[in-house]
């Protein structure tokens, strides 16, 4: 059966939007209906736009996309949130005849997007706060050390200075739900709710590398300081705030933010070839056109 659902995933700065944009182009000139639904932890909060990458305006009227910048800022958020509203989303595209293209640099969004997914529990009323007040006061690797001793199998896979997924870690061992030999349940699953095309993008680690770096200066240059000042002023939530560079604009350290940014994009990529049926595509040297005129003539 035909794919009726493109996704297309990759690392920070590589390119994800504007190929999204050349295949939804080719789409609309057979005569379809692409929309783009993002599956991106972060872009669903309005005033964060700049720091987390949403797509600009040019950007959004070659492709119309779904579920950014709609949240306050001060409001929580979960996976098993966005899958309800991604996968109403893509119903209603299907049901009248559109393409849906996810577009995703967060893996778990972008598998609750795509799949049912038995997603692991809310943490008790309380120890968020708790561990975060902790990690603000001890720093990040204090609790990895204290996650390395009570589930040392799970740790390994987290860098200590991964700071959301040290505290959500800690938060299912309160729980009672992290395997200290094999870690949290398996999040992944070879089942899609509709058949999807599964696209992912690499360059160069040396040239991603440098893309994030330029991205993080067109970011400062067009007031993404202002954008996490005004956020912190305003309340922002636990979850808006893990947003890369939200702390590190707050103390003014840019060059944190590059070095957070660039370790986040490693993570990411190894991520993607763990996804099922996973068509990894190296873009470097190609424009956007020409890497979605690959994919459309490629077989599905």
């Amino acid at each position: 059966m035909p794919a009726r659902v493109l996704a297309v995933f990759g690392p920070t700065a590589v390119g994800k939007t504007d190929v999204a944009i050349a295949l939804a182009e080719r789409i609309r000139a057979r005569g379809g209906h692409p929309v783009a639904v993002s599956a991106d932890a972060l872009q669903v909060y309005a005033g964060l736009q700049i720091l987390t990458g949403v797509p600009d305006h040019a950007q959004r009227e070659r492709l119309e996309h779904r579920l950014i910048s709609f949240l306050p800022i001060d409001a929580r958020f979960s996976a098993g949130e966005y899958a309800e509203l991604a996968h109403a989303e893509i119903d209603g595209l299907l049901a009248e005849g559109a393409t849906p293209i996810v577009v995703g640099r967060t893996c778990l969004y972008l598998r609750a997007a795509l799949a049912e997914l038995a997603l692991l529990p809310p943490p008790a009323a309380g120890v968020r706060e708790r561990l975060q007040a902790e990690l603000l006061e001890r720093g990040p690797e204090a609790l990895h050390a204290r996650l390395a001793r009570d589930a040392p199998s799970a740790a390994q896979r987290i860098e200590p200075r991964d700071r959301q997924r040290v505290v959500r870690a800690l938060e299912l061992a309160d729980q009672g739900v992290l395997d200290p030999e094999r870690g949290p349940s398996q999040l992944w699953t070879r089942e899609t709710r509709h058949p999807t095309r599964l696209i992912g993008l690499v360059r160069d680690r040396a040239e991603l590398y440098a893309r994030i770096d330029e991205r993080v200066e067109r970011m400062i240059a067009a007031g993404a300081a202002a954008e996490v000042r005004a956020a912190d002023a305003a309340g922002a939530s636990q979850t808006a705030r893990v947003a890369l560079g939200f702390d590190e604009l707050l103390s003014g350290d840019v060059e944190a933010m590059k070095r957070r940014t660039r370790n986040y994009a490693r993570r990411q990529l190894t991520w993607m070839r763990k996804l099922p049926a996973v068509e990894i595509i190296d873009i470097a040297g190609r424009t956007p056109e020409e890497v979605a005129a690959a994919i459309d003539s490629a077989p599905a």
